[in-house]
């Protein structure tokens, strides 16, 4: 039987598939569930930059409250239990899912300015999550921020992360940079130990009967795989970080198609919320079975086999795909 172990960001996992962020892992015993059906690790879905500032400013005022009212104001100073907010429940729930698990728990953080986030992810590391995922979901509206403004907000934020903490840090992005493979450079001297690609911007579409904005969910299908497998193939050995893929993991097809290119793990989220739990035991007996039927001794044999890191000259490799696939679409088009 094919050795399906592998390591992400410095983590002995049992195979290459984790569960990605979402309204499942809050529940404890849901991520049980998850390790059961053969989950390597789990991400716990994120506590918000504003859920931290908010809190912090109402702690403030409570603290503040009455505080001229002499020493008789300690009669109405608030119970324990008002501060009993967001981000307190989200430490507890990182130690009870530490408690219960065996596999590695991954905090994590979203935000856009970083503002924050270095005293919480002391406090994340000292709850007992094994790693730490930060989503820095920033769209840069203001036209006249540049580019270079945009990454250095990124890695100022990824750097004063990593700095403050020891356990490992990964970084989810979105692919729209101008040079993404330069920043994906950069985020590494910052400090990240691992990029995850890619996040998906929730879009608004309009309701024309209401003339309204629209904000829902669309969960990912496996047609998304395309663009981030371009792009694990092209990072994967020309970078010291680890990659994990996300976006489009519907079938174990997905998770072979991203170790292919170089993936170190594969992350699902909406598989799950589509299929349920149980989709996760799928997907890891079906990369077995893919392996064991190939004669692939281990995940490691295959990793990479389609990474641009392989080929001699990546840019004419591409070129010549490129040129071929509208050649023979253009062919198919006119034959009779």
């Amino acid at each position: 039987m094919s050795d399906l172990a592998t390591t992400y960001m410095g983590l002995r996992l049992r195979n290459p598939i984790v569960a990605s962020a979402s309204p499942l892992n809050r529940d404890v015993d849901n991520l049980a569930a998850l390790e059961e059906y053969g989950a390597a690790a789990v991400v716990l879905p994120s506590v918000f930059e504003e859920q931290i500032d908010a809190e912090r400013h109402e702690v403030l005022s409570l603290m503040d409250a009455g505080s001229e009212s002499g020493a008789e104001a300690f009669s109405y100073f608030p119970s324990p239990e008002r501060y009993l907010l967001g981000t307190e429940r989200y430490l507890d729930l990182v130690q009870r899912a530490r408690k219960a698990l065996q596999i590695p728990v991954i905090a994590s953080l979203n935000g856009a300015t970083g503002r924050g986030w270095v005293d919480y992810a002391k406090e994340i590391e000292r709850a007992g999550a094994s790693a730490l995922e930060l989503n820095v979901y920033f769209i840069p509206a203001d036209l006249t921020l540049g580019p270079l403004d945009v990454e250095k907000r990124y890695a100022e934020i990824v750097g004063s992360v990593a700095e403050s903490i020891d356990i490992p840090v990964a970084v989810k992005l979105g692919p729209y940079f101008s040079s993404l493979g330069a920043f994906a450079r950069r985020l590494q001297r910052a400090g990240a130990d691992a990029l995850v690609l890619f996040n998906r911007f929730y879009q608004p579409d309009i309701d024309l009967d209401e003339l309204a904005l629209r904000h829902d969910l669309e969960l990912s299908r496996k047609h998304e795989i395309r663009l981030p497998l371009l792009w694990i193939a092209l990072l994967s050995g020309n970078l010291k970080v680890d990659l994990a893929a996300t976006s489009g993991v519907e079938s174990s097809d997905e998770v072979v198609k991203y170790l292919l290119a170089g993936a170190d793990v594969v992350m699902t989220t909406s598989a799950l919320l589509r299929n349920g739990l149980d989709h996760m035991a799928t997907l890891v007996d079906g990369l077995q079975f893919w392996l064991d039927t190939r004669g692939y001794r281990s995940v490691d044999a295959i990793r990479g086999m389609f990474s641009h890191a392989r080929v001699a000259d990546p840019v004419a490799f591409e070129r010549a795909n490129y040129i071929r696939i509208l050649q023979t679409f253009t062919a198919a088009t006119h034959s009779g």
